[in-house]
């Protein structure tokens, strides 16, 4: 499952993963854990519905129903959340997040990280969605907590001491991309050789 909430106070509090897209009306805490992976914040500020997704890669050939965990369908699915909760289009603006190069591969060009960050930009740019904060690239995991109605975000760099959180980021992320073919992983143009 990719999602969780709970109740804090008079928030919600609700918890993502790879692949979770998440909006409301009501008052949230949207939280994620981040490595390699982006997270698009989502909020109309009139209206003060927001939302948020994490996606993995930017976008995929998966059939397999987890569509989400590429950024081609979260960023549609969030945007459409956003607006079924009475978010208008024409005022919704945006924080990026994420996109480190945490996984110990060998970092590239184009790597995961950085196709990812080119490609939240580069659609948020397209879809005419003002980007009001940004925090990507670099070497750290983040915590992220965006607060829906405010637009507020907390956000933490995650010590490289802080190994308990890093390694269960690392194996979720690991994981999601160990399910995918290689072709996604890597541009099929790459002149790479797999084994």
């Amino acid at each position: 499952m990719n999602t969780r909430t709970s109740q804090v106070g008079d928030r919600l509090r609700h918890s993502i993963h790879i692949g979770g897209v998440y909006a409301s009306r009501q008052p949230t805490a949207i939280h994620t854990v981040l490595g390699s992976c982006i997270s698009v914040c989502l909020r109309d500020p009139l209206t003060r519905v927001g939302g948020m997704n994490h996606f993995m890669l930017p976008q995929g050939h998966g059939d397999d129903g987890d569509s989400t965990r590429y950024g081609i369908n979260a960023m549609e699915l969030l945007i459409n959340e956003c607006m079924k909760a009475g978010a208008e289009r024409s005022r919704l603006e945006a924080k990026v997040f994420g996109g480190g190069h945490v996984l110990q591969i060998q970092e590239t060009a184009d790597n995961v990280p950085k196709r990812n960050i080119q490609f939240a930009c580069q659609f948020l740019q397209t879809e005419g969605i003002h980007v009001v904060g940004r925090d990507v690239g670099g070497y750290d995991a983040r915590k992220i907590l965006f607060l829906t109605d405010s637009g507020k975000t907390l956000l933490k760099r995650l010590p490289r001491e802080d190994t308990t959180t890093l390694q269960a980021m690392r194996q979720r992320e690991l994981s999601a991309l160990r399910s995918l073919p290689k072709r996604e992983i890597i541009p099929e143009d790459d002149n790479i050789t797999l084994f």
